[in-house]
């Protein structure tokens, strides 16, 4: 029997490492996702020299996330692993080949144009992919007796669709503004227009996928329009505009940190927007967390371990980007 209690602690942790890993890992997809607008040389090396020391240690938060969903939850585990099997399967792939290519672009320069297409193609497949597997989690997965019961391709709908294009919008910024903030000379001047460009794009597709989400399932209309809810609804849109406009400003002023802080912002708001979405559900309208959660003993002797390894990925990955801090110049750090 699972423990109320220790079952949202484990939702926060696995919430926090999620959350964790597209803040973390989703400007250096960004910044592969930008790459062909980069010219080959000095402007390519640097990008990818601004993430060559903590790209790796990014992903941390992915398997934290997985592994504690798994270990946490298994019942979630089993029923959104064969739902999303395609999507997932396509996101580790890319991430595995684009990891392939940031190595040997450095070690292979005599193919590094097919290991830069590497890399971008790698970036972009693994962003579409999340934001897939993300719409087709909000639109919500089939269930009967604790089973996945769905077809093969009921993931790939318009509105997962749109989620994947939203998201490969919302990490190119975030890859623009963290090169606004790292680079210097031309790849620093066009990484600020490039964010320019795509401020009003990322608050539209903001808006697109807000706007959609509830005609997916009613459920959101009534989490949206009901008590508590209604206090996150009724402030969001303006919260997700004066970001949009502070981003844009700080832009236009050229500011170098200031971006990239408020690109942050706006995938905040979109995280509380979500959890207030799909809150108690881990699999929207068919599993709560507390239908999915492990034993009492399990869940015990899990936080046990996550109460130690959790502060030392935190320690650790402060201490890289503290190392790390500051402009990043030609030479980089290979």
């Amino acid at each position: 029997m699972s423990d109320p209690t220790l079952t949202i602690i484990w939702a926060g942790i696995i919430s926090f490492a999620i959350g964790a890993y597209v803040v973390m890992d989703g400007f250096d997809l960004g910044i592969g996702i930008l790459f062909p607008r980069f010219t080959v040389g000095q402007e390519r090396d640097m990008a990818m020299n601004t993430i060559a020391p903590v790209w790796d240690g990014n992903e941390t938060w992915l398997v934290l996330g997985g592994g504690g969903l798994m270990a946490a939850f298994p019942l979630a585990y089993a029923v959104i692993l064969p739902a999303l099997y395609a999507p997932l399967i396509a996101m580790l792939l890319a991430l595995v080949f684009r990891g392939v290519a940031f190595e040997f672009r450095w070690r292979d320069p005599e193919h590094r144009r097919f290991w830069d297409a590497s890399f971008f193609t790698g970036s972009l497949v693994a962003t579409f992919a999340q934001g897939i597997t993300l719409g087709a989690l909000l639109q919500g997965i089939e269930v009967q007796d604790r089973a996945y019961a769905g077809g093969w391709w009921d993931w790939l709908t318009p509105f997962s669709l749109l989620c994947g294009a939203a998201l490969v919008v919302g990490y190119a910024m975030l890859g623009a503004c963290w090169l606004v903030m790292k680079g210097t000379g031309t790849l620093h001047n066009k990484a600020r227009r490039i964010a320019i460009l795509l401020t009003p794009v990322l608050l539209g597709a903001i808006g697109t996928v807000s706007l959609a989400t509830p005609f997916v399932d009613p459920q959101y209309y009534d989490r949206w329009l009901d008590s508590p809810g209604l206090f996150v609804t009724i402030p969001m849109p303006l919260l997700v505009i004066f970001c949009a406009f502070m981003l844009w400003r700080s832009l236009e002023s050229n500011y170098e940190a200031r971006p990239f802080f408020w690109a942050l912002a706006l995938f905040v708001l979109s995280m509380i927007g979500l959890a207030v979405s799909i809150w108690p559900y881990v699999v929207p309208g068919s599993v709560t967390i507390f239908d999915a959660a492990a034993p009492r003993d399990s869940q015990i002797f899990m936080l046990i371990g996550a109460s130690v390894m959790v502060p030392v990925i935190l320690a650790y990955t402060a201490w890289a980007y503290w190392v790390f801090r500051g402009k990043v110049d030609e030479a980089g750090y290979h």
